[in-house]
């Protein structure tokens, strides 16, 4: 089963349309993914130590169906890594319904902040301070 998490709009969180505005969606990725990192046991302290972080490199939001306060919908968080410096963290916003609000592709690497450069293996460096990616796996 996917991760996911639930997310309640705000009435703040609205545009002059009523609706959630467009940059809100992408706060709503980084509720999933930041959940879905803790879900998979990623220690942020021990990362830190390490002198890595995770950088956003792209992020892009397809808009499906409104959102509009105080609607409920739940965020997932698919990680999906390759053999290069970058990795995928895909969000899908569902609505109570079932309705598919958005969908969010974020293109991420894992940053040595010494060296300001990727690290050539990130799900190997997070593993090491206990990332469990099948927590985050499509489908799991």
């Amino acid at each position: 089963m996917t991760f996911r998490i639930p997310i309640q709009v705000r009435s703040y969180e609205l545009d002059a349309l009523g609706h959630v505005n467009h940059a809100v969606y992408h706060q709503y990725g980084e509720v999933a993914r930041v959940a879905g990192f803790r879900a998979a046991g990623c220690d942020w302290n021990e990362l830190g130590e390490k002198k890595l972080a995770p950088v956003l490199l792209s992020t892009t939001v397809n808009f499906r169906r409104e959102l509009r306060a105080d609607e409920h919908v739940e965020a997932s968080c698919e990680a999906k890594f390759g053999s290069g410096k970058s990795f995928h963290l895909d969000t899908v916003l569902t609505k109570a319904d079932g309705t598919i609000s958005a969908d969010i592709t974020c293109v991420l690497g894992l940053m040595d902040l010494d060296a300001r450069k990727l690290v050539a293996d990130p799900k190997a460096a997070l593993e090491a301070v206990g990332f469990d990616a099948a927590v985050l796996a499509p489908g799991s």
